[in-house]
């Protein structure tokens, strides 16, 4: 009996061991649905081996069952750990890997959802906006065809009132040109200028009214950045002139400079080319000469040969040769110096020459180095102020009379000749512009141009800058008068305050009010075409009107 048992309930632990396991394996398989059928063929063909198997087994035990219990009985707790064990493997595996798959597929479609989500969302708004633009083109369409139908009226009513107006104004010129006797062609011409004089009158008006806004809004900007440059570059004001006073020990050396019967002075102003100028004035001698570098090789020249005591043709050759060697060397050692204060570099070995030249030249009294130094900081001042290249602007103003150091044999102005050097030296283009364009010679090609051009004319314009001969004073003045006077309606003009004002009466019958703003703008422009003059001049227009009545 116990042996039909073991007999019976081996198979049956067996058979009930491989049931469950792939009962609960086709239960999970079944979420998936696309993995069931597969499961399903795996399940029944295990399934259908398993049962070979087992019979197999069955019969092979129930041979060997009565004289192998014991043997039986553990290879059956054996065999049923052993398929167990594997069974949980195998199960575990693909749980796990049908896990990772679901995670995966649900993933994708959680995405694939979120995707068509937007694209409904897009597409609903397309959708609505596409309607709604749809009902506003039926509108405006509708609101266009009701417009065009109140157009068509219109035009047809304006198409008849031009009619009727055309036959009104045709009736009307019929009975103009009978009670004014004019014909069409006169009465054109006289409305012409009637239309223009008031045309005048209204343009001059706001003319001057723009003119006194931009003033106001200009003047505020322009006079901080003048006066602050002006102010943080003042210098001396000193005027050279074209001689040079020499104060000696005592009188008797002046006959001894004189020479017997005057060789020594012959030889000392053939040696120097200045005039030496020995009269009656107490323990002095003058030294002319228009060349002030020519000036100052004789006046050091003439005080070694006086300390000396050796005055003579040869000695005075002599001295006057090495005193000029020490000036050229000296020369080149302003123009270092200069450009070393200046905080310049990369200055042309010829361009340091002719800075250094500038020391011993003067325009209108006015030492041309000096100048130029001033020029440089007040330009490099106002180009800071305007957010500009300070340094180049600077370099502008330095190198802008550069061309005022050239031989007199060279002709042209110091402007353009200035230009030319500044170019065979490879300055930069704008200052080259600045220096060539600073008297209008060529354009000006950068706001550089004009800072300079303006610094130049600050530092010529102050108090005892400058001074000019009697005859150049005479002439800038009648030139002056001669151009307000040029125009129609002046009747007197005076320059006065040494030529920066001019005076110009006019005509009250031909000149109003309005115009004469006008006017004292054209002549202003008229005259900084055709003159050149230091500063800036005040145009100052008079219109008087005098109604005189006498009493009998």
């Amino acid at each position: 009996m116990p042996e039909m048992e073991l007999y019976i309930l081996l198979p049956l632990s067996v058979g009930l061991c491989l049931i469950t396991f792939f009962l609960g394996w086709f239960i999970q398989v079944r979420i998936n649905k696309n993995k069931v059928d597969g499961a399903e063929n795996v399940a029944k063909k295990i399934l259908k081996d398993a049962e070979t198997k087992s019979t197999e087994l069955i019969t092979e035990a129930e041979k060997r069952a009565k004289n192998f219990k014991i043997e039986a009985e553990k290879s059956a707790h054996n065999l049923k750990k052993e398929k167990l064990l594997e069974v949980k493997d195998e199960f575990y595996k693909r749980k796990q890997k049908y896990d990772e798959e679901v995670r995966t597929r649900e993933k994708e479609i959680g995405e694939i959802e979120k995707r068509i989500k937007a694209e409904k969302e897009t597409a609903e708004k397309i959708k609505n906006e596409l309607i709604t633009k749809e009902k506003n083109a039926q509108q405006a369409h509708a609101e266009y065809t009701a417009k065009l139908k109140e157009f068509t009226e219109k035009k047809n009513q304006v198409d008849k009132m031009e009619e009727e107006v055309n036959n009104l104004i045709n009736e009307q010129k019929s009975k103009l040109q009978r009670i004014s006797g004019l014909n069409e062609e006169e009465a054109k011409n006289l409305l012409f200028e009637s239309l223009l004089n008031k045309v005048k009158l209204e343009s001059a008006q706001k003319l001057q009214e723009v003119r006194e806004q931009t003033k106001l809004d200009a003047n505020k900007i322009s006079k901080n950045i003048v006066i602050q440059a002006i102010q943080r570059s003042a210098v001396d004001h000193s005027v050279e002139t074209t001689v040079s006073v020499l104060q000696i020990s005592s009188d008797e050396l002046k006959g001894r400079i004189i020479g017997k019967e005057g060789r020594n002075i012959r030889a000392f102003e053939a040696a120097t080319g200045v005039d030496i100028i020995v009269d009656d004035t107490p323990e002095a001698i003058i030294i002319s000469g228009f060349d002030p570098f020519r000036r100052e090789i004789a006046r050091i020249a003439m005080e070694r040969l006086i300390t000396d005591g050796r005055i003579h043709p040869a000695r005075i050759e002599e001295v006057v040769q090495k005193v000029e060697k020490e000036l050229n060397e000296e020369i080149i050692r302003v123009g270092e110096q200069t450009i070393l204060d200046m905080g310049m570099q990369g200055v042309n070995r010829d361009i340091v020459t002719l800075i250094g030249r500038m020391k011993y030249r003067s325009s209108y009294g006015q030492n041309v180095l000096n100048h130029s130094i001033e020029v440089g900081h007040i330009a490099g001042i106002m180009a800071a102020e305007l957010g500009l290249d300070a340094q180049m602007a600077k370099r502008a103003g330095l190198l802008h009379d550069i061309g005022k150091t050239i031989d007199r044999s060279i002709e042209g102005p110091h402007s353009i000749l200035g230009y030319e050097i500044a170019k065979r030296c490879k300055e930069h283009p704008i200052v080259c512009n600045a220096i060539g364009s600073h008297h209008d010679e060529i354009p000006m090609e950068h706001p550089i141009a004009v800072l300079v051009q303006a610094a130049d004319a600050i530092s010529g314009a102050r108090p005892g800058a400058r001074r000019e001969s009697v005859e150049a004073y005479s002439k800038r003045l009648e030139k002056l008068e001669a151009i307000a006077t040029s125009f129609e309606g002046v009747s007197k003009t005076y320059a006065i305050q040494a030529g920066r004002e001019v005076r110009v009466i006019v005509e009250q019958e031909k000149i109003s009010d309005i115009l004469q703003d006008q006017l004292a703008e054209d002549i202003a422009q008229k005259i900084q075409e055709e003159m050149e003059y230091p500063g800036q001049i005040k145009i100052n227009v008079i219109r008087e009107r005098r109604s005189i009545a006498y009493a009998k």
